[in-house]
């Protein structure tokens, strides 16, 4: 069995109106990693993510460029104890 590995993102630099939540939601999805993914009032990207280490520190490593219209200066990362998602979703901006 692999280990499960639960982490809270957070992307910064121009990742708003570049397709950064649908494109988090398409890499999570052929990864096999759940959680969800909201834009944030101070312009950044929050993920929650959960599932096989090395699925989800692909999507981690993924996160440092995003897609091809993101700018990434800045990405940090908080181990979670747990998080409830089931699948992987687009939540409404927080």
């Amino acid at each position: 069995m692999h280990a499960e590995q639960c982490v809270e993102i957070t992307v910064y630099g121009k990742v708003q109106g570049v397709y950064f939540r649908q494109s988090t939601l398409q890499k999570a999805l052929e990864l096999g990693v759940r959680g969800c993914v909201r834009n944030r009032r101070d312009g950044s990207v929050n993920i929650l993510a959960a599932g096989r280490a090395d699925a989800v520190i692909a999507l981690i490593a993924w996160c440092r460029t995003g897609p091809a219209l993101a700018r990434v200066y800045k990405v940090d990362i908080e181990p979670l104890d747990h998080i409830n998602e089931q699948g992987f979703s687009i939540l409404r901006d927080a």
